[in-house]
């Protein structure tokens, strides 16, 4: 079984992955799995509350489209799902 991590520990390491500019950096100095460390950069839970990673090589602007982007194809996820759901709830009255 895998070590289990604080939240206060896995936001740290986020900021400490940003600080560094580099995921494997981070990873190699906490002595952790670079993925994991990838996973939880992508987690809004530790990552400040952004749906997706931060590039610097983009504007601000980019960066604010791409998360909308993300966010449009959540909500739409999210729909679908929940047209499902009364599709099936409705068909067993």
């Amino acid at each position: 079984m895998g070590r289990l991590f604080e939240e206060s520990f896995k936001k740290m390491a986020v900021e400490l992955s940003y600080v560094k500019e580099s995921v494997l950096s981070a990873a190699k100095e906490l002595d952790i799995s670079a993925d994991l460390l990838s996973k939880w950069r992508r987690d809004p839970r530790f990552n400040g509350g952004t749906l997706v990673p931060k590039n610097n090589k983009l504007s601000p602007e980019e960066q604010e489209l791409r998360e909308l982007r993300k966010r449009l194809k959540e909500a739409e996820l999210e729909n679908a799902i929940l047209k499902k759901a009364v599709a099936i709830f409705a068909g067993k009255d």
